[in-house]
């Protein structure tokens, strides 16, 4: 493996623009980042997927292998990735750097801490959260209401006896006791926030418009009023930078920023793409999950909030997703009737794709358990939909294994990318901009407001913020709210629970269903494999 000089070089870069952290990884130094509203160079491709399974579909295998292919292909190419949370590591889902032949490096490292960007996150926000209960234990002049606190605070580990609770007992000199709860430390909205803050400037003014609460006069309270703006952002300092690692093949990697997909935007953040943009030809990124949450994400809030338009998008599918939602099983004796059937499902998401302008390139992401029948079958109606495909074995091959996939992206890439094209309108009701998104890209015949959702919206509007876009949060399994639905579900209703305003990062949250932002641990969680061995090296991941 090359080392992170021999990385940086690659992109032009000296060793004076890095702080480095060892052999293999490195920071970007501030003078060497893309300046806010510039225009790359360098072409931008997005790559997503149909709704995926329990265990992941292997878009961030498919979106190295991509790139490794393009770089066989004679491209100067980079990756521009999230980084992982504890969370699914330790849960489900297992690390977060792809597998086989196509990972980030150093793995480990990368999945365990890495630069310390998700751990200064949870030290920000919970700052302002102790800042917020110390202010109610010394009555300040704010005169802060506890019982209109929303304000949690994050813990980069699933731990569902934290979503609710009580704080402050043990007497007058523990605080004032209020409920209160933890979310994930990657559905903080300062996570949000460094993913889409452009600059110190823009870092702190996002940071100072987050609203925590308000006060007995019903003013709203900002971390700029309770003064912990300056604090929160240096507990920022280094996080604020551009990870710099490689692929298993030497391809340079951003990797920066870890908000979920099915709870917050799912973006890297949007300094290392536009970064990663303007020091290579090409840029392959991804959005958390199906294109239902994380690319309609990546469109309607990232790139309206940079400026950013790729130039192709790739999906990703798979012959157990394809079944799962024809309504079979993942046994490997499935049928070529269930591909068929699951192929209604990759249709509504290509016509979420084409809502954006764009046609997509499918990724046939192959599994060594797949039958040659059921990927004959899915290319067959790939063909007869017009739409370009191809198979990667990246997993097994690397790069190589990904070479006719580089070359129809490329070929896709090639063409001038489609106007800018949105959602929705700014100007839209909060009320209407959901239910843009539910019918349009979930395929819901409406939406339907809890009582609750309903006061926060009157909120929302009351207090101006009913122009910001939109951020569902959902269950990534189905593209309705229920994770026991999947394949093509038409005509249901999608429940919104609440409305949160993030006002920091510049959109409101919609909760939906039964979406949780503290996941919990399954009952045979991933962390009983893993392991550190007598040489020091980290195992089971």
């Amino acid at each position: 493996m090359a080392t992170i000089i021999e990385t940086a070089a690659r992109l032009g870069l000296s060793p004076e623009s890095l702080f480095i952290y060892g052999d293999e990884m490195a920071k970007l130094r501030g003078e060497v980042l893309a300046p806010a509203g510039t225009s790359p160079s360098g072409r931008i491709i997005l790559v997503s997927a149909i709704n995926p399974t329990r265990a992941g579909e292997g878009k961030t295998t498919v979106s190295i292998g991509l790139a490794q292919g393009m770089q066989r292909l004679g491209q100067r190419v980079a990756l521009a990735l999230r980084e992982p949370s504890l969370g699914p590591i330790f849960g489900i889902k297992g690390g977060g750097t792809g597998g086989g032949r196509c990972q980030l490096e150093p793995a480990t490292r990368i999945n365990m801490h890495f630069t310390g960007d998700i751990h200064a996150v949870g030290a920000a926000h919970n700052l302002l959260a102790a800042m917020i209960d110390n202010v109610i234990h010394h009555h300040s002049g704010l005169d802060l209401e506890h019982r209109q606190l929303f304000w949690r605070r994050v813990l980069d580990v699933n731990d569902r006896a934290l979503r609710q609770g009580v704080i402050g007992l043990g007497g007058r000199a523990n605080g004032v006791p209020r409920e209160a709860g933890f979310d994930i430390t990657a559905a903080s909205e300062v996570m949000a926030i460094l993913a889409l803050a452009e600059g110190i400037d823009d870092l702190k003014r996002r940071l100072g418009q987050i609203l925590v609460g308000f006060d007995r006069d019903g003013v709203p309270v900002t971390a700029d009023k309770l003064n912990a703006t300056g604090a929160m952002a240096a507990l920022l300092h280094d996080a604020r930078l551009p990870n710099l690692v490689q692929s298993t093949e030497g391809v340079p990697a951003l990797v920066h920023g870890g908000p979920f997909g099915n709870i917050a935007h799912g973006c890297n953040s949007v300094v290392a793409t536009r970064t990663a943009a303007t020091l290579a030809d090409y840029v392959v990124t991804e959005a958390g999950f199906g294109f239902d949450l994380g690319a309609e994400k990546f469109f309607d809030i990232k790139c309206r909030s940079s400026g950013l338009w790729p130039h192709a998008v790739v999906l990703v599918v798979t012959v157990r997703a394809l079944r799962i939602h024809g309504c079979g099983s993942l046994s490997a004796n499935g049928t070529p009737e269930e591909i068929v059937r699951g192929l209604e499902h990759l249709d509504h998401h290509v016509a979420s794709v084409r809502c954006f302008g764009f046609e997509p390139v499918i990724a046939i992401n192959v599994f060594d358990a797949d039958r040659e029948e059921e990927l004959l079958t899915i290319e067959q109606g790939c063909r007869e939909r017009g739409l370009h495909c191809a198979r990667t074995t990246a997993y097994r091959e690397g790069g190589r294994g990904a070479e006719a996939l580089a070359a129809a992206v490329m070929e896709m890439a090639a063409k001038p990318p489609p106007p800018v094209r949105y959602l929705y309108d700014l100007a839209q009701s909060p009320q209407e901009k959901i239910g843009a998104v539910a019918r349009t890209i979930y395929g819901a015949a409406g939406i339907e407001l809890s009582r609750s959702a309903r006061r926060d919206l009157a909120q929302v509007t009351a207090l101006g913020y009913d122009t910001l876009p939109i951020c569902i949060a959902k269950t990534h399994l189905s593209l309705s709210d229920d994770p026991k639905r999947p394949g093509h579900p038409d005509g249901f209703t999608l429940p919104v629970e609440q409305v949160r305003i993030a006002a920091g990062a510049g959109y409101l949250l919609a909760l939906t269903g039964d979406i949780v932002t503290m996941p919990g641990l399954p009952r045979e969680p991933a962390a009983h494999a893993i392991d550190l061995d007598n040489s020091g090296s980290v195992t089971g991941i």
